[in-house]
Order: structure tokens, then C-alpha cells, then sequence
């Protein structure tokens, strides 16, 4: 297979007129679909977006390769468009873009293409074939120069493949590269790599972690004899192997872009020390250049993501206690009055039990690596107990102590690290297995103790203040929460709010996660509502995708407004914002509560008041409609 064999004339679009990247990127998924390489344009639009989340693939110098690997992909192809006006895409060297190829690789099956897709993003690192293109007229004459790049670039690689130079004891300089899809970035940045290193007369062996596996293997040998390591990736890739190498870890785009600048210091030995602690595989190793603000915030969802399944199980648990309960039997044991009620509580309390040591250890896991666990999971237990220096009873520090438990704990034990890398090599050993957790939780004991009774206090005027909230208060607290879910649908804002809703949970204030639930339940429902009443405001392919909103919708998966938000971000979110809020302030003034943080319809047996809550959906929903389709104008058929 050649990279024309993926190029049919359908699929290709010369001299384009278009004034945006969200034009060009629809005109692109047109043309995959005329030339018959996918089957379902929405879903393929949802991938090629979600990736654009992740991270532009407008990689700079005028080329763009936005991709998805997609189940709506029948064969691998690509679509390739050049325009007449640069336009902004996003890129990431800031210049405007003018030319792209948009690659539909296939969900399942062989990866024969991905080989294919990875020569071309090598081949466009040309800043020559990237003119000749640019300046084809007609879709043969396109064809034509990709197909003489391919041969004359085959031909170079089979020349040089084995001939690369090397110092008497292996590569000087060895490098990773790696992206999410793992197949354009991946390559690209591999390929600009090898070409400044040849440039400047430095030998090199890069490994590309692509969509189709390892290739080109780092070997033990490589890695021993190597000056230093470039680790170019925007996703996990396996470090143990660089424990005591020098190693510079930077975004796949810095591998493409500043690929000179990465050699020189590599080779000329200005990287750090790299320690590894005992993980196989890097738990999403941290970029040199990212910024305070985003470390803290990934240290606090990875706490979060592992707290989740402890407070949704156990949440649910105890909710369906209640639910089977009689209450008039003994109101002061309601849910553990019957046998049966008793056992589900009983369940539900001990994976409640486990939710802020969780948080904390995963907090602290996330900063300091496998030592930090025990350290987080131990600060994060006596922030749950209250313990003080003198006390074994005291307040609770709650959600508050447990995230200052996993915070501290984690820098507490890189602290530890830090003095312990001035001890003898011959006690290496023995710093993971007893000094790191040793010292570590001695001092996070020490720490919490301390500071438990005034955190404890704070927690508990906090859930006092929540408890003595009147009813525009709590009305207002709803309406700020449940709008904040539909602000950016998965987003800081959305997640601000959640994690605020399960704070509450542990709390015991369960109206507040209610109206954070119906808040991210609103918006893909209202867009869907919209979608069914008012069609002259959408195109076909929207009505069309917009059913699968309702499912979305009810599940609490917020995310499904995302499409229809990208493409009329003004009045799209406002109109969302606004339906969230009303129902969220509706659930807060009918007394609606929820003890589990997620699940949509599906933990409605268990909402508190289940029928206004229903009604406050309703009522949000239909809300958040009528301001969207008020605010859209009606589509002219030409």
C-alpha cells in the first residue's frame, strides 16, 4: 500500500475559500465521507474534536493533520484540502494555516495504514514538498508529487537505514516520542528529531510510541550507552527503564519545533537526573514548562477520579438502606431499623470509609509517586478521625483536611527524596522500601495532628453555615452550582462544581449534589428538545445526531452538548447556562437530595422527592430550549 492507495480525487479540495477552522474541518469531514472512507459524519466529527481538546493538531508552519481513529471510519483514507487565505486553526507555533490532511483511521482491525500515515507525516516535515503542493492545480498533478516524495523518500531510508553513525559505544542521544492517537504527532516529531540530529552531526535512535505499537525499540544497551534522553510525549510512556539517565521530558510538539534546540542540550549533557521510584510505567510524567495552576488541578482530579467509585457505590448503597427502611419502626436507626436496610448500610458506610484516605493517597500518589500513597492514605485517615496530639477524638477535617493531607503528604515526601538523594548510593535500596514511607508518615502524622482541631473547625462551620442556609440562599447555591456544569461540559468550571457536590456528600448535605446532577443532565436534553421542535434552526446532520442527546442527557454525561456548543459557542452556552441554573435552583427550593454523585435516571429511585426533581428537570430543560431556539435563527435552505 502507498499513501495515494489512502487519497481518493473525491477526497481532495484545491484553492478552498474558507474563513475558519471550524469551515475547514467541516468541508474535510465532507470530503472523507464523499469518498466513501467513513459512514457517519457526526460520529466522525465527534472524534476528530475530541481530539482537538486534547491538544491543536494545527502543528504549525501553514500544515494542519487533524485525526481520529473512529468506529465510524469503514477504511483508512485521508482528506486533503488547500485554501486560497490562511486561516488561524490554533496552531502551535501561532502562524495561520493553509494546508491540511485529515486522516480517518479505523477503530478496529489491521494497522497496515498506520505505517503509511506515519511516512507522510515524515514526508511533510518538507518544507519543499509542502510549496509543491500548496502550488498543484488539479487533484492528478497532487497525486503526482506525493507519490515522487514517497519514491524518492523510500529509496533515501533504505540507503540510511542501517548506516546511521554512532560512537564507538552506541547512540549519543536517544529519544521517545508519543502522542494520544499516536499517529501523526508521534511520527512528525520522530522524523524532525532525525533530521536536526543529522544536521548536526549527532548520533541518534528514536522510538515512537504509535497507534500500531513500539517501533524501533529502546534496547538496555541503547539506554546505557546513550549521553541522555529525550522523551517527547503527551501521554504515558514506560520511564523505570531511565532511572539514573540524564532525561528531558517535553510535549510532542517541542519534538517537532524545537528539535535542534532538545539535541544540543541532550548531547551536550544539560538535562537532569531522572529517578524513578518503583512505578513501571510514569503516571503521566509532568512537562517541564506546564504551569502551576494545571499540576495542581491533575493532582486533585487524580485524587477524585480514584475517591468516585468509593462514594458512587457506597452513595447508593445507603440511599437504597433508606429506601428500604421503615422509619416509624425507630426514626432515631432510620436505615438500619430492618435486617436487610441494616446490610446495605452497613456496605454502604464501609465504602463510604475509604473515601478520603483515597482522595488524599491518589493526591499524593500523583506528586511524589508509589511513596506518596501510603503517606496520603494515612493523613488523608486522620483528617477523617479528627485525631490531635493529645486526643484520639476529635472534629472531623472532612473533604478540606483530606485535600490538604494529600497536598502536603505528596511535597512532604518529595521533600524526603530531595535529603535522601544526598545519602550513600549503597542505601539506594532501601529509601523506597523504609525511609520514604518511614519519615513520610511520621511527618504527615505529625502535620494533620496539628493542625486537625483548627481545619476540624473550619469544616464544621462550613457544613453548619451549608445546614443553616435559608431558602433564597439555598435557592441561590443551586441556581450558581448547577449553571457552573454547563459553562464548559467537562471543563474546570463543570468540575469545580462537581467535586463541590461530592464534598457535600460527605458533608451530609445531599440537596447540593442533587442540584449539581440536574445541572449537567440539562443541557444535552434542552439541545435535543430544541433539535425536535424547532428543526428550522438545525441542519440535517444535527437533528440527525441530537437523538442520542436525550440518552446522553438522562445519563448525566454532559458532555453531549460539546458538538452542538463548538459550532455556536454563543448561544449555545448561555441558553445551557441559564436551563442548568433554573433547574438547579428548582431542585434546591423543592428539597430534592441525592446521596450518590452520579448515574442520571438511573439513581432516580433513590433521589430525595423524586417527582419535583423530575419536574425541575423538566422545567430547566424546556427553558434551556426556548432561550436556545429564541436566540438561533432560522437556517435558510438555498
Amino acid at each position: 500500500m502507498k499513501i495515494i492507495d489512502l487519497i481518493k480525487k473525491e477526497g481532495i479540495l484545491l484553492n478552498a475559500d474558507v474563513t475558519s477552522k471550524q469551515q475547514a474541518y467541516e468541508l474535510l469531514v465532507d470530503l472523507q465521507y464523499a469518498s466513501g472512507h467513513i459512514n457517519d459524519k457526526e460520529e466522525y466529527a465527534r472524534g476528530i474534536w475530541a481530539r482537538e481538546e486534547q491538544s491543536s493538531t494545527a502543528i504549525g508552519e501553514g500544515l494542519a493533520i487533524p485525526h481520529s481513529k473512529n468506529k465510524a471510519v469503514v477504511e483508512a483514507g485521508l482528506a486533503v484540502m488547500t485554501i486560497k487565505n490562511p486561516i488561524d486553526c490554533d496552531s502551535l507555533d501561532g502562524e495561520p494555516t493553509n494546508l491540511f490532511f485529515m486522516i480517518a483511521a479505523p477503530e478496529k482491525g489491521e494497522n497496515v495504514h498506520i505505517d503509511m500515515l506515519s511516512n507522510l507525516s515524515m514526508m511533510l516535515m518538507d518544507v519543499d514538498f509542502r510549496n509543491r503542493l500548496l502550488a498543484a492545480t488539479d487533484a492528478d498533478e497532487f497525486l503526482r508529487i506525493i507519490n515522487e516524495k514517497e519514491n524518492e523518500k523510500f529509496g533515501e531510508e533504505e540507503e540510511t537505514t542501517d548506516t546511521t553513525e554512532t560512537t564507538s559505544q552506541g547512540y549519543r542521544v536517544l529519544a521517545v516520542t508519543a502522542c494520544p492517537t499516536g499517529i501523526a504527532h508521534t511520527f512528525m516529531a520522530a522524523e524532525s528529531l532525525e533530521q536536526k540530529a543529522k544536521e548536526l552531526g549527532i548520533s541518534i535512535k528514536v522510538e515512537t510510541n504509535g497507534s500500531s505499537g513500539i517501533k524501533n525499540a529502546l534496547t538496555k544497551e541503547d539506554i546505557e550507552n546513550c549521553d541522555a534522553i529525550i522523551v517527547a510525549a503527551d501521554k504515558n510512556v514506560e520511564m523505570a527503564r531511565f532511572e539514573g539517565k540524564k532525561v528531558l521530558k517535553v510535549k510532542v510538539a517541542d519534538g517537532i519545533h524545537k528539535a535542534a534546540e532538545l539535541i544540543e542540550k541532550a548531547s551536550n549533557g544539560d538535562a537532569p537526573i531522572y529517578h524513578h521510584t518503583g512505578a513501571t510505567t510514569s503516571t503521566e510524567e509532568t512537562v517541564d514548562n506546564e504551569s502551576i495552576g494545571r499540576k495542581l488541578y491533575k493532582h486533585l482530579m487524580n485524587g477524585v477520579s480514584h475517591m468516585l467509585p468509593f462514594i458512587i457505590g457506597g452513595g447508593i448503597l445507603i440511599a437504597l438502606a433508606f429506601l428500604l427502611d421503615d422509619y416509624s419502626i425507630d426514626p432515631s436507626n432510620f436505615g438500619s431499623n430492618t435486617p436487610v436496610a441494616a446490610f446495605f448500610k452497613r456496605i454502604g458506610d464501609t465504602a463510604f470509609g475509604f473515601m478520603l484516605p483515597v482522595l488524599a493517597g491518589y493526591i499524593s500518589m500523583s506528586i511524589a509517586d508509589r511513596p506518596g500513597l501510603a503517606v496520603g492514605f494515612v493523613g488523608g485517615s486522620i483528617a477523617a478521625s479528627g485525631y490531635t496530639l493529645t486526643s484520639s477524638t476529635g472534629v472531623s477535617a472532612g473533604f478540606l483536611g483530606a485535600l490538604f493531607a494529600g497536598f502536603i503528604g505528596g511535597y512532604v515526601v518529595l521533600g524526603i527524596k530531595k535529603l535522601a538523594s544526598y545519602l550513600p548510593e549503597s542505601l539506594e535500596g532501601i529509601k523506597p522500601i523504609l525511609l520514604y514511607p518511614l519519615f513520610g508518615i511520621l511527618a504527615i502524622g505529625a502535620i494533620m495532628c496539628a493542625i486537625n482541631p483548627a481545619l476540624g473547625s473550619l469544616n464544621e462551620a462550613l457544613t453548619n453555615g451549608l445546614n443553616a442556609m435559608g431558602g433564597s440562599s439555598k435557592i441561590l447555591l443551586g441556581c450558581v452550582v448547577a449553571g457552573m456544569m454547563a459553562i464548559d461540559f467537562g471543563g474546570p468550571f463543570n468540575k469545580a462544581a462537581y467535586v463541590f457536590g461530592t464534598a457535600s456528600i460527605a458533608s451530609g448535605n445531599f440537596d447540593i449534589m442533587a442540584a449539581v446532577m440536574i445541572g449537567g443532565m440539562v443541557p444535552p436534553i434542552a439541545i435535543a428538545l430544541s433539535n425536535t421542535f424547532f428543526k428550522n434552526r438545525w441542519t440535517e446532520s444535527q437533528r440527525k445526531s441530537s437523538v442520542v442527546n436525550y440518552i446522553m442527557g438522562l445519563c448525566f454525561i454532559t458532555e453531549g452538548a460539546i458538538p452542538f456548543a463548538a459550532t455556536d459557542p454563543l448561544r449555545v452556552i448561555p441558553s445551557c447556562v441559564v436551563g442548568s441554573a433554573i433547574a438547579g435552583g428548582l431542585s434546591m427550593a423543592f428539597n430534592c437530595t441525592l446521596r450518590a454523585p452520579h448515574g442520571g435516571i438511573f439513581v432516580f429511585p433513590v433521589v430525595g422527592n423524586v417527582l419535583a426533581y423530575l419536574a425541575a428537570l423538566a422545567i430547566g430543560s424546556v427553558v434551556g430550549m426556548l432561550m436556545l431556539s429564541i436566540l438561533k435563527k432560522p437556517i435558510t435552505k438555498k
